[in-house]
């Protein structure tokens, strides 16, 4: 089929919501730009206004507190999880006041946040439950598939729900600038096409990290989960020094483009700043360290990969 020539969204469009909503259990699918739109459009759709607070995590992307503040209610930050990088449930409960009406939670570089105990939270004190995917395409837990936990769901390009009103809703929210062209559908139609290929591809890149590292932890997978790993996370051990820093440093000189994930949480950037507790967040903000794991390197780059991180790992 070709592109329509619609510069907003047309027929192509429409199929791209249809497959992509056969990822995500049939639930309706309304399809955006990108993924801060999705998240923006999802909380008001749901009604949140000024003088409302919806619990975010600071460790990660500020798409979620920014979606929050163009809505008009305030952020609060919670802790996460020390394995996972998710929303703590613990930490939740504790944010949550008279004022709460909403939880945003990411499921952090592909691994699933603890939707169960998340939904149980939110269902035991009446709050909105919004799942941030726009990095867990194609990630599931108890062999569900993201996107199915939450009451509405932001993906990268798109929002899912299982309410027809609210889809409905999102849609009518949407300018012509943040709708998906029938151009860019036919495009990233080609990318839902590879993408059960990609993530196969990770995880098999993972399988080998996993396996072979040493001198660094490797990304923890929680019982029921399936990562996708957006990005293969590791922790570098600090003992108090800037060991994390050194090791990325020194693995750029042996050719490896490895990354620091969140380089500072967000509850301590002068945008966002909040004066929490959040030690898990800080922790993994300093130690966390991002390495090559997309579905196009080769096996002889997974190897170097793994070479250079040993080398390093017994200086640590």
């Amino acid at each position: 089929m070709k592109p329509s020539g619609s510069v907003v969204e047309g027929s192509l469009v429409t199929v791209f919501e249809k497959e992509f909503a056969d990822l995500v259990g049939g639930r309706h699918c309304v399809a955006v730009q990108e993924g801060h739109t999705a998240l923006r459009l999802s909380l008001v759709a749901l009604g949140v206004v000024p003088g409302d607070e919806v619990i975010v995590p600071s460790y990660g992307p500020a798409a979620a507190v920014e979606a929050v503040r163009l809505a008009g209610a305030t952020p609060v930050f919670a802790d996460i999880d020390a394995h996972t990088f998710c929303l703590d449930p613990d930490a939740v409960a504790a944010a949550i006041s008279w004022r709460t009406v909403a939880i945003v939670a990411g499921h952090r570089f592909g691994h699933p946040a603890p939707m169960r105990r998340l939904a149980e939270l939110a269902r035991a004190h009446g709050l909105a439950l919004v799942e941030d995917a726009s990095e867990a395409c194609g990630a599931g837990l108890d062999r569900e598939p993201v996107g199915t936990f939450g009451v509405l769901a932001a993906f990268s390009l798109a929002v899912v729900t299982e309410d027809p009103r609210l889809a409905r809703r999102v849609r009518e929210l949407r300018t012509p600038e943040v709708r998906l062209t029938d151009e860019s559908a036919v495009a990233w139609r080609g990318e839902l096409e590879r993408l059960a290929g990609f993530a196969a591809r990770r995880r098999a890149n993972a399988r080998v990290f996993d396996s072979a590292l040493k001198g660094v932890h490797i990304p923890h997978v929680a019982a029921g989960a399936r990562h996708v790993y957006h990005r293969y996370v590791v922790r570098v051990p600090g003992n108090g020094r800037p060991d994390r820093d050194a090791f990325a440093r020194a693995l750029a000189t042996r050719g490896v483009d490895a990354g620091i994930p969140v380089p500072t949480p967000l509850h301590r950037i002068p945008a966002f700043r909040m004066p929490v507790d959040l030690p898990h967040t800080e922790r993994a903000a300093a130690e966390t360290l991002s390495l090559p794991v997309h579905p196009l390197l080769t096996e002889r780059e997974v190897e170097r990969i793994v070479s250079a991180c040993n080398a390093l790992g017994g200086l640590l």
